[in-house]
């Protein structure tokens, strides 16, 4: 009777050695991938929008940035390990499940301009109307498709493409593709990108700070396959006894509120400003890719506090002829904060830029002349 006993926890010792250790022996198998030059490995990544796939995917960011008043949920978002559960029909129609241990926060996005989020610790199921032209990020911006996408997108044209050695990522032989910025003040000093050769399906992506080897980002399925599209998992369902509410999309302008309406320049550190969407002309968008800054003016006691805040947050005072500023300087992002002596906007200027072309920018904004 000992014997077998013996014998039944062996077997149950050696099974989950084997399920402790499969990630392990994935990991280590052999990866294969058909030749394809970075032309054709990109053009395979654009063209997988429309897959549809299920999976659980993991980021986690070490951008370094202080807390700020208003901003907490971007920071933590920036800083730490985001676990995703994820399902996607099209690129408008997915869900996504943040898991944590104080429970879910899922996002339906059921079109363009409607989407529902569920938040478990407060049982409450929250309908959000409409599109926003400018948003903060989200988690499932992070995902590995939706994010390789749009760095590929936005960046195509001011990055350089080379071909990287392939791994194995969730299973898979994945190809992988670097992109490096042409501009030599970007932030960012390459981004990889590793997507299943056949389908395009991107799944995992780092993003490097210049100079570091670490990446300052990591994005990964570690467990991603194809889909058909289930209406059931793609609709929320409310619970008996659960809240109930409605709201519109907020924008960029409406998390910072407070948007101060300055005419901002045509250019500014040497980059052009790029065209905004009607109604946001008070937002500045200037550079491009891998090397893009944004502008915000911010009225009344909320960015009259701002450089105070920053400071108090770890930023570093900055020496601004004509105002007061101060810095932030983390991996991949930095920003400038700065008020115009007399002046009732402070200036919120960040971005994937060295931070000598922010100061260059701020010290535009303190003349007289730039806001005219």
């Amino acid at each position: 009777m000992k014997i077998q006993i013996a014998r039944r926890w062996l077997v149950v010792a050696v099974g989950l050695a084997l399920l402790c250790g499969l990630p392990v022996i994935a990991s280590a198998l052999p990866v294969s991938v058909p030749a394809l030059t970075a032309s054709q490995l990109r053009g395979r990544i654009l063209a997988s929008a429309d897959e549809s796939y299920a999976g659980y995917a993991e980021s986690n960011a070490t951008f370094g940035l202080p807390p700020l008043r208003g901003l907490t949920s971007l920071t933590s978002l920036l800083d730490g390990v985001t676990k995703m559960r994820v399902w996607q029909a099209t690129p408008t129609r997915w869900r996504v499940d943040v898991l944590s241990d104080a429970g879910e926060r899922d996002t339906y996005q059921l079109s363009a301009c409607r989407s529902y989020i569920w938040d478990s610790g407060d049982e409450l199921l929250t309908e959000v109307r409409g599109r926003s032209a400018f948003r903060l990020p989200r988690p499932a911006d992070l995902v590995p498709p939706a994010l390789a996408l749009r760095l590929l997108s936005e960046a195509s044209r001011q990055a350089r493409f080379s071909v990287i050695s392939p791994l194995r990522v969730a299973g898979r032989s994945a190809a992988g593709l670097r992109m490096t910025p042409a501009d030599p003040a970007s932030t960012v000093g390459q981004v990889d990108i590793w997507a299943d050769p056949a389908s395009g399906l991107p799944l995992m992506v780092e993003i490097f700070s210049r100079g570091s080897a670490r990446p300052a980002l990591m994005s990964q399925f570690f467990q991603v396959s194809s889909w058909h599209p289930d209406s059931r998992v793609l609709t929320p369902v409310r619970a008996p006894g659960t809240g109930f509410t409605v709201t519109n999309a907020g924008n960029l302008a409406g998390a910072l509120s407070n948007l101060g309406l300055v005419a901002l320049p045509a250019q500014l550190a040497d980059r052009d400003r790029l065209p905004v969407q009607p109604g946001f002309s008070s937002i500045g968008v200037y550079g491009g890719g891998l090397a893009t800054f944004v502008v915000l003016g911010v009225r009344g006691s909320a960015g009259q506090n701002l450089v105070a805040d920053t400071l108090s947050a770890g930023g570093q005072a900055l020496d601004v002829t004509g105002g007061t500023g101060a810095l932030i300087s983390a991996p991949l992002i930095n920003a400038v904060i700065v008020r115009p002596s007399g002046f009732l906007v402070t200036f919120l200027i960040a971005g994937t830029v060295s931070a000598q072309v922010l100061e260059q920018a701020a010290s535009t904004l303190v003349t007289d002349d730039a806001l005219s």
